[in-house]
């Protein structure tokens, strides 16, 4: 049974720092791009923010460059999306996604497992 449970979000001031989780299982993670969406309650689920190619390639979108990376641990079947630097836009619900892909996709509708979600408060 395929799994992702997403973990590590919460409260935090402006500026600061929160490292999600995303432990996997039931496939091969080496095998799937993973992605990390936002979507705040009652607004549309957006494109990808980043995408961990199963080649090693990624992806970020413009308003996380240089804020958030993210990063996977195949042998521990678990991928990290550390976000540095929030920002109060930055509040929403996380998501992580996998999607057996060839090439890095942002679209959500084309990644195929989900978590159930992880909250990142961002206030003063």
């Amino acid at each position: 049974q395929v799994q992702l449970v997403e973990s590590g979000g919460g409260w935090v001031q402006p500026g600061g720092s929160l490292r999600l989780s995303c432990a996997t299982s039931g496939f091969s993670l080496d095998r799937y791009n993973i992605a990390w969406f936002r979507q705040v309650p009652g607004k549309q689920r957006e494109g990808a923010l980043c995408v961990s190619g199963r080649d090693g390639d990624t992806y970020y979108e413009d308003s996380v460059k240089g804020r958030f990376t993210i990063s996977r641990d195949n042998a521990k079947n678990t991928v990290y999306l550390q976000m540095n630097n929030l920002k109060f836009e930055d509040a929403a619900v996380y998501y992580c996604a996998a999607g057996l892909h060839s090439i890095v996709v942002q679209a959500w509708e084309l990644y195929d497992y989900w978590g159930q979600g992880t909250q990142v408060t961002v206030s003063a």
